[in-house]
C-alpha cells in the first residue's frame, strides 16, 4: 500500500473543520432536537400558524381598504362607466339586503 501523504491527511482535516463549521452554521442540533420532542415542535408549528392566521387578517384588511378608498375615489369622480357600474352593485346590495328579487 502506498504511504498517504501528509498533504492529504492535513487537507482532509481542513475540510472536515468546514464540514463542522457549516454543520453548527445551520443549526442541525436544533433541528434533530425538535423531532427527538415532537410536542415541542407541534407548539412551534401551531404558534407559527396562530401568527401566519394574523397576518394574513390584517394583510387582508388593509389592502381590502385600500381598494375600498380607491373604488371611493373614482366613484366620486363621476366617470360614467365606473358609475354605472357601481350603482348597479348598489342597486344589488340594496336588493338583497330588502328581500326583493
Amino acid at each position: 500500500m502506498d504511504k498517504i501523504s501528509s498533504g492529504l491527511v492535513q487537507n482532509l482535516f481542513v475540510k472536515l473543520e468546514e464540514l463542522i463549521l457549516s454543520l453548527n452554521k445551520a443549526s442541525i442540533a436544533e433541528y434533530i432536537e425538535l423531532y427527538r420532542k415532537p410536542k415541542r415542535l407541534f407548539y412551534l408549528n401551531f404558534l407559527a400558524g396562530i401568527f401566519r392566521g394574523f397576518g394574513l387578517a390584517i394583510g387582508f384588511t388593509v389592502v381590502g381598504a385600500l381598494f375600498l378608498y380607491i373604488l371611493g375615489t373614482i366613484a366620486s369622480l363621476n366617470i360614467p362607466v365606473v358609475g354605472e357600474f357601481i350603482a348597479e352593485i348598489t342597486r344589488i346590495v340594496q336588493n338583497e339586503l330588502a328581500g326583493r328579487p
